[in-house]
């Protein structure tokens, strides 16, 4: 079934039923997505502090009231434990499940935070004339894990996670410009070229997500992930931490073109 031109309560409600458990690139055409980083009250002020000194990474769209499952900025009355395709949940850094729904683990002490998706510059690269592979063959968008270290903040700390498009080298400079308009959902590539300059030992085998073919002409770019938090958890070990499954995002109600500076 075609997602794009769903609205995103539509697709919402979808996901709600389980009726959709996937990757969401692609879907409700114009509209932000955004990832999930839950966390008990305790640790909150930290990991916000962390965002703070990590915005290319880590853009806040929208964090809840302590304890409270529904949103109120970017999805009015969204359902955060109901409204993402895949859900995984870390104990102590590591991860203990995946989950469709995750309102059976849901605490009064929970906090949520929502940071801009990089799936949310997409419909302006397209429309830009610029190619989106994962889009094209119909996956996950490739992620790894970098050597580009992050501003510890508290008890959170650890590296950058960026996704990787291949751009045909004539239009790297209107990709750059193009999502480089858009700070909130990461903004402009961290790196292009070499991966092995980041830490990146076989652009052929991701950390998260699928690979994705890279054509004669193309260039590896590499923007800066939502899926760092995942990453900082892993290496922080908070004793509980809910996130979204890389990939499966909350689809938000709010148009991309809101999100430019």
């Amino acid at each position: 079934m075609d997602y794009t031109n769903m609205t995103p309560r539509e697709v919402r409600a979808l996901i709600r039923d389980e009726k959709i458990t996937g990757p969401t690139a692609g879907m409700c055409a114009g509209y932000a997505q955004a990832n999930l980083v839950v966390l008990p009250r305790d640790l909150a002020y930290d990991f916000l502090l962390f965002t703070q000194r990590n915005p290319k990474s880590c853009p806040i769209l929208e964090v809840s009231d302590t304890g409270s499952r529904l949103l109120h900025t970017i999805a009015e009355g969204a359902d955060i434990a109901r409204e993402i395709p895949r859900y995984r949940i870390y104990r102590n850094g590591i991860l203990d499940g995946e989950y469709t729904d995750v309102s059976s683990f849901w605490q009064d002490d929970f906090v949520s935070f929502l940071i801009g998706c990089s799936f949310s510059f997409e419909a302006a690269l397209l429309e830009a004339g610029v190619p989106v592979r994962h889009i094209e063959e119909n996956c996950n968008v490739p992620m790894y894990k970098t050597n580009i270290p992050c501003t510890p903040a508290g008890v959170f700390h650890g590296n950058m996670v960026v996704s990787m498009r291949p751009i045909p080298y004539e239009l790297i400079p209107r990709s750059v410009l193009v999502t480089g308009e858009m700070p909130r959902v990461h903004g402009a590539p961290v790196h292009i070229g070499t991966p092995e300059a980041i830490g990146i030992q076989d652009i052929n085998k991701p950390d998260f997500g699928d690979m994705v073919t890279i054509r004669e002409g193309e260039v590896p770019v590499f923007w800066p992930c939502g899926v760092t938090p995942q990453n900082v958890v892993m290496e922080s070990r908070p004793s509980l931490a809910i996130t979204h499954a890389p990939g499966h995002m909350l689809i938000t109600d709010v148009r991309n073109t809101e999100l430019k500076y």
